[in-house]
């Protein structure tokens, strides 16, 4: 790692500490540059300080050069390949990743120390790999849990039996290889509860209490939909300062929206809710071990519109076998393919406008802090409605 340069760092983004004091930048230092000198990343980081907002901080970016080459464009799709990275089989790629996703970033990661750092890793790490067992069965209205794990409560949402581990109960409802079978999910709840588990693991690690507390919670009411983001969920990026369109870290929850006015009206077709999973891949909780590059999730989105059917109620669906076909159809047709990426790999549009935008979102989200002293995951409280 390069010496620390104590002058503004004109680029921003990367990885940010705040500390009120000298020592809380050499703590966070000594930390991270452990952390990067054990991952081999070290040499191709360097680190500036100065003042934000009249307090003192610490930077680190990855260096400019590798920059180029490895994240053209900030391109992170195509790390793994360039660093020759396997982080389905290796944990420390996958760690690797992260951090150099995130040492990239355009908008800045704020930590107030690298334990608060090193727990973000571990969650992003704990959610692609909850994400890469979940697979479940789509459904917008019908919704089950395992019996022996959960009860439902019209004012309350599912909630785990009393003692219960949440842990496992998330586990046993979005994994087969936990409970042997398939529920039925919205893909927003899916991603609510593999966020979930992979907060409550890295919470057993550091803070048993809050452990606890969010044990307690889920035994009493659940927090979900616009609850659940605020009070777990970072988000970054903005409609005005949108993030690169293939600039993603390992663990992003994110956004694919349905520009087509007309399909986006089948319920449960507005768009899709996915993780980032590294090494170019999306998930894809329907169908085992088929995660999504972003070409195929463009190009599933887009043949949405082709495949609209009325049921024998007179409700809008959507033929997934015809999605299947014709994709496999433009894959034939590499024309094809650039003729419809050119189309949805522009930013969508916001709501309710659907004239020339694309399917890609704006924004990104990922987990709030979590260790004892800077957590500023504030549960509601199991009484609260």
């Amino acid at each position: 790692m390069s010496g620390t340069n104590n002058n503004p760092d004109p680029r921003p983004g990367g990885i940010l500490f705040s500390g009120q004091t000298e020592q809380d930048i050499a703590l966070a230092r000594q930390g991270f540059g452990a952390q990067l000198a054990g991952l081999n990343l070290d040499q191709h980081v360097e680190a500036s300080v100065g003042l934000e907002a009249g307090t003192r901080c610490l930077r680190f970016r990855l260096r400019e050069e590798p920059a180029r080459q490895w994240a053209p464009g900030q391109d992170t799709t195509g790390l793994c390949q360039a660093l020759d990275l396997d982080p389905q089989a290796r944990r420390a790629d996958l760690e690797r990743e992260i951090l150099l996703a995130m040492l990239l970033g355009p908008v800045a990661f704020q930590f107030p120390s690298h334990a608060e750092l090193a727990s973000a890793v571990r969650m992003r790490c704990n959610i692609v790999e909850a994400a890469r067992k979940t697979t479940l069965t789509f459904h917008t209205q019908a919704a089950e849990r395992p019996e022996d794990c959960w009860a439902y409560h019209e004012d309350r949402g599912f909630t785990v039996l009393p003692g219960r581990p949440l842990i496992t109960a998330l586990q046993k409802a979005t994994q087969p290889g936990a409970s042997g079978r398939l529920y039925s999910f919205s893909c927003y709840r899916a991603t609510e509860y593999v966020i979930l588990l992979g907060i409550a693991q890295e919470l057993q690690h550091c803070n048993p209490e809050l452990a606890r507390q969010l044990q307690r919670q889920w035994e009493t009411r659940a927090i979900m939909s616009g609850r659940f983001h605020d009070v777990f969920l970072r988000e970054y990026g903005s409609m005005n300062e949108p993030l690169p369109p293939r600039y993603y870290v390992p663990g992003d929850r994110l956004w694919f929206r349905n520009p087509d006015a007309h399909s986006s009206d089948v319920a449960g077709y507005e768009g899709s809710w996915v993780f980032y999973l590294g090494a170019g891949r999306f998930t894809n909780f329907w169908k085992r071990g088929q995660s999504y590059t972003l070409t195929a999730k463009c190009l599933d989105l887009f043949h949405w519109r082709h495949a609209i059917y009325r049921d024998a109620a007179g409700e809008l669906q959507i033929d997934e076998s015809i999605v299947e076909q014709r994709v496999q159809a433009s894959l034939q047709d590499p024309v094809e393919v650039e003729r419809i990426l050119a189309a949805m790999l522009r930013y969508r549009e916001p709501k309710g406008v659907y004239a020339d935008g694309g399917c890609i979102d704006t924004t990104r989200e990922y987990p709030r802090w979590v260790c004892p002293g800077t957590a500023d995951m504030v549960l509601p409280g199991p009484l609260a409605s």
